[in-house]
């Protein structure tokens, strides 16, 4: 039974001065109470910026690639067989054939589906671009600009130009810094493209359709799709592609969260009857990098996690040491009448005391400390420029896991409280005086 006076004693002992214990006693205790809060600081500055790394990669690759994409493929969705009730006639498999209908593009885009922001007719081609100095494989975009204005991140990572200067029969690109550099082209300069998927036979052979593009912007993500993608209208990919009237194209998807691309993909699969072997989602490309980031972030966690542990158990050693020293209390207390239970309360009340502290230290220290991270790095002069914006390191403290990755702390504390607790609580009062 649990009683304050339990818990005055244990905040009595918990405060760890030379006048309530020895002074090694005292120096296990704050010992334990300084690892709790440098693993659990450690842990909050780890994980924040592990967050923020994941959500940059997330914004510069997923900026890029397609969410999901539903290709041309005739995509079916079969008709339950019905059977008529008045004539009682059970409809032949030629007949339940014929009543199968074929959803187009233009419905699935129609349909509203939870999780989905906007669609795009879409096409992607396979090409190499030359300039004057190199050559350079490529993925071709075909987009509809003013989506892309509206939808995507790119067009806010402008450096030159806009998505609007794409008009139709412009035969305009927009390429990524990176691709730039290495291609060293300008707005304004021109660029061959090559399209093996589209090649035409003449008397000297199989030749790949080309056509000389105008670069009017250059975007800049900070990712390592710069260099790979190509954007130009859909209707000049179409005429690239030797497909006028596009019937080959794709329908892309735009969702508000793409971690959250499994429901949607359901949701197509259900509702709609999109086959799956007929979408693509970002996770056939970048699938294995956000794993081993995933993979990465949660080792580190469990280290750390793993020093808190450690730095919690040493609550164990200085609890035992405590119960030692204060047997002829203990019985003291017994022989006027405090029960058992009582008895083990003070010293899991006294490690849950030792672990608050050491977690509100940390919690302190860790916020405080991840806040003004980047103006540290500058302080001692070794700044580091990841985000987006080249600022610093990008940082994303998630309230929940914090909260989370401190009761955590807080619980292993008691854990390690309980086996000191539980020697305390069997301590013989006859014994322990005759030893006074």
């Amino acid at each position: 039974m649990f009683y304050p006076l339990s818990a005055f004693i244990a905040y009595r002992y918990a405060k760890s001065n030379k006048a309530s214990q020895t002074s090694f006693v005292s120096f296990i205790n704050r010992f334990s109470v300084a690892g709790i809060a440098l693993g659990l600081m450690a842990l909050i500055i780890v994980v924040s910026v592990m967050n923020g790394l994941e959500g940059q990669l997330k914004q510069r690759i997923l900026g890029i690639v397609p969410h999901i994409e539903i290709t041309k493929t005739p995509i079916i969705s079969e008709s339950p067989s019905r059977t008529s009730s008045e004539n009682e006639v059970t409809e032949t498999p030629t007949q339940t054939a014929e009543k199968t209908q074929t959803v187009t593009l233009k419905e699935i885009s129609e349909t509203p589906i939870e999780g989905v922001v906007a669609t795009m007719a879409y096409r992607e081609a396979e090409a190499v671009v030359q300039s004057r100095s190199d050559l350079r494989g490529v993925q071709v975009h075909g987009v509809q600009p003013e989506v892309m204005i509206e939808h995507t991140l790119v067009a806010n990572h402008m450096e030159q130009g806009r998505f609007s200067d794409l008009t139709e029969g412009s035969f305009a690109a927009i390429i990524g810094r990176s691709l730039a550099i290495k291609l060293e082209a300008r707005v304004g300069d021109r660029l061959r493209v090559m399209v093996a998927g589209a090649s035409v036979y003449t008397p000297f052979g199989r030749m790949p359709s080309q056509r000389l593009v105008t670069v009017v912007g250059v975007f800049d993500m900070g990712s390592q799709m710069d260099d790979k993608v190509m954007y130009m209208n859909l209707k000049d990919v179409n005429r690239l592609m030797r497909d006028p009237k596009g019937s080959e194209q794709s329908l892309r998807l735009f969702l508000n969260d793409a971690f959250n691309y499994q429901a949607v993909v359901s949701a197509l699969t259900d509702r709609v009857g999109v086959s799956v072997n007929n979408m693509k989602t970002w996770r056939e490309r970048q699938g294995p990098l956000f794993d081993a980031v995933k993979m990465e972030k949660n080792m580190m966690t469990l280290m750390l996690l793993l020093i808190i542990a450690v730095a919690a158990f040493n609550i164990v050693s200085a609890l035992v040491m405590v119960v030692t020293e204060k047997q002829g209390d203990i019985a003291v207390l017994q022989t006027q009448g405090m029960l058992p239970s009582s008895v083990m309360w003070i010293f899991v009340l006294n490690g849950l005391f030792n672990g608050i502290k050491g977690a509100g230290i940390g919690l302190v220290l860790g916020v405080v400390i991840t806040l003004q991270l980047n103006n540290i790095l500058d302080l001692i002069g070794s700044p580091l420029a990841l985000a987006a914006d080249g600022r610093g390191l990008p940082i994303e403290m998630d309230v929940v896991q914090i909260a989370g990755i401190a009761l955590l702390s807080l619980l292993l504390c008691v854990l390690a409280s309980v086996y000191p607790a539980r020697k305390a609580m069997k301590i013989a009062p006859s014994q322990a005086l005759q030893n006074e």
